[in-house]
């Protein structure tokens, strides 16, 4: 099974850069997107639909801002919109397919670079996600939870650590929550599994006309899962070769 999850930034955009072109010759079972930017549920242009594949839309309240989408070869059993507490639900976050005793998510977790009253807003939104997260290792359902995390893990995960110690998406309180999220609660990151190297990234700066060239980017894309799947991972990926946005897609496939 392969999925993958993108960061579009636009997905009107992603479409005029040749983004649906790539995506349908991969031939993904389950694509998660972030920040498509539109209002999706209103917009009946097909060529955002993907052919032969189900699709779900999370906008967000406010018009061209953030929102998450699912498109799927398999109808869901179940599609839920949403988290349930209003960080998550007004700006388009959130949303999650159910395949039997698996489900996929999209998830966009807030940035906190535009100032304070955001990096508050993020930790709301991290304190509340994290109770989710708990409740769901507390279970039994396999979950993939692609997306845009907007925080870079450990120093191996972007170039200019050392600069970056006091900035949103790097800082302590931010890695700290993700040890707390893979060592006590036992998530895995997908990637790690089979890629220690460095220079790993999912996104560039689009302020630096150099940033991609030089490769001077951040790891801030995930798939994050529980550990029953951990030894299904099968290959991982970050395709580079077409820039579709100022983020790269990231690929697993699982033998499932």
């Amino acid at each position: 099974m392969k999925v993958i999850t993108a960061n579009v930034n636009g997905i009107r955009s992603a479409f005029r850069k040749g983004f649906f072109v790539w995506l349908a010759a991969q031939k993904a079972d389950v694509v998660c997107l972030q920040e498509t930017k539109a209002q999706m549920n209103d917009l009946l242009d097909e060529s955002l639909r993907l052919p032969g594949y189900f699709s779900y839309f999370h906008d967000a309240e406010k018009k061209g801002y953030s929102g998450v989408a699912i498109y799927t070869r398999q109808e869901p059993d179940k599609v839920s919109f949403g988290l349930g507490f209003p960080c998550a639900d007004t700006e388009g976050r959130y949303i999650q397919a159910d395949f039997g005793k698996l489900s996929i998510a999209s998830l966009y977790l807030p940035s906190g670079t535009s100032g304070d009253h955001r990096q508050a807003f993020k930790y709301d939104f991290m304190a509340q996600y994290y109770k989710q997260l708990e409740a769901i290792r507390s279970g039994t359902q396999a979950f993939i939870i692609g997306g845009d995390w907007n925080i870079a893990h450990k120093q191996i995960d972007l170039e200019n650590w050392r600069s970056n110690q006091k900035t949103s998406g790097f800082l302590p309180e931010e890695r700290a929550w993700l040890d707390e999220v893979f060592d006590t609660l036992g998530w895995v990151d997908a990637f790690r599994v089979l890629n220690q190297s460095p220079s790993q990234y999912t996104w560039w700066s689009m302020r630096s006309r150099t940033a991609r060239a030089n490769n001077v980017g951040w790891r801030i894309d995930y798939q994050i899962i529980t550990p029953d799947l951990k030894d299904k991972i099968k290959s991982v990926a970050i395709y580079k070769e077409e820039f579709f946005s100022d983020h790269a897609p990231l690929i697993v496939d699982y033998d499932l």
